[in-house]
């Protein structure tokens, strides 16, 4: 285990700002995310576990701790009981999210093929319970293993365990910072159909046609490509951090009184079994109602031109230019509308 002093981390994220970790280490082991843990513990300094860098803000000032790289590896396949059409697979913490996914749709596997294009290691799938068109990871967890630095031990977690809701688990919310993720098994449907709930992906295939998990996934790519949220080289729409803002649950009494204010029908979606007498409105809509514009700048920071959700980084943007153009959006949004738009991407160094 090597341990470096002030590591930059801009270039380990995808919106590229914030300054540098006090301490960084690459952790390629189970061991060395223990031996890692122990360092700070001992030295009584802050530990941040980092992934893919796709869902962060890092302070200008950077991270006065220890960062952790995840980079275990690995991937095994277990077919589940003769009949079953089963597949499951144990994928470690620092495998490309992406890649896994498309391993899954060659070998006719479905579960996963409409969270194709998203940038991030699959370590990180679980803390946010990632979802994206009309899938959630949650659906195909079986088990999580972690370091559990309470009990100073590795632990295997099963999904009712990981306290699973929308872009929410136990690892972002009562125990964040608590475990560790070193890997993640997936349990998925061998020749199993695509999922086709999201309207987009009704409109390339309508009723009646039967696409291939492949050209599902490829749509997926597609239409998050249009959006600016698949990682293009030189491209300032993708150096973002995906959905800056999540999409708000609210009371479907609330709808009504938003519609007036808007002088039109928001959308609407269903909110999921865990908010009853609840819906989830599209948060793009609400800041685009509330006077910000695809492309509207501030500084060097900016929406993107490809979608009002991802807030980018035009080149040499500072984070505190990020956080002044989110908290403008989120004071318009509440001043017209009541709601607060709650930050999705983790934010160290604050």
């Amino acid at each position: 285990m090597r341990i470096e002093e002030n590591r930059e981390l801009a270039s380990l994220t995808t919106l590229g700002v914030g300054g540098p970790a006090r301490w960084f280490v690459e952790a390629e082991s189970e061991r060395d995310v223990a031996e890692a843990e122990g360092w700070a513990r001992e030295r009584r300094v802050p530990l941040f576990v980092l992934g893919g860098g796709s869902n962060l803000l890092v302070a200008d000032g950077g991270f006065a701790g220890l960062v952790l790289r995840v980079a275990l590896k690995g991937v095994s396949v277990q077919d589940s009981a003769a009949g079953s059409g089963e597949r499951i697979y144990a994928v470690a913490a620092g495998e490309d999210w992406d890649q896994f996914v498309e391993r899954t749709v060659q070998e006719n596997c479905a579960g996963l093929e409409c969270l194709a294009g998203i940038p991030g290691t699959v370590g990180g799938t679980p803390v946010q319970n990632v979802g994206a068109y009309g899938q959630e990871v949650a659906s195909t967890i079986v088990r999580v293993r972690a370091f559990d630095l309470q009990q100073n031990t590795f632990v295997d977690l099963s999904a009712d365990e990981c306290g699973f809701g929308y872009r929410l688990s136990r690892f972002n919310s009562m125990d964040k910072g608590r475990f560790i993720l070193t890997a993640v098994e997936y349990k998925l449907s061998v020749s199993g159909s695509p999922c086709l709930r999201y309207a987009d992906l009704q409109r390339t295939f309508p009723s009646g046609t039967k696409p291939s998990l492949r050209e599902v996934a490829e749509a997926v790519r597609g239409i998050r490509r249009a959006k600016g949220m698949v990682i293009v080289e030189g491209d300032s729409d993708c150096r973002s951090a995906g959905s800056f803002f999540k999409n708000p649950i609210v009371a479907e009494s609330q709808v009504v009184r938003i519609a007036q204010v808007a002088g039109a029908d928001p959308p609407c979606y269903p909110a999921g079994v865990d908010n009853p007498g609840c819906v989830k409105l599209a948060a793009a809509w609400l800041i685009e109602r509330a006077g910000f514009s695809k492309g509207y700048a501030l500084g060097r920071a900016a929406i993107s031109t490809k979608h009002t959700l991802a807030l980018v980084n035009l080149g040499g943007a500072t984070a505190a230019e990020i956080v002044a153009l989110a908290n403008q959006i989120r004071s318009a949004v509440v001043e017209r509308y009541a709601i607060d738009l709650e930050m999705e991407p983790v934010r160290i160094g604050f």
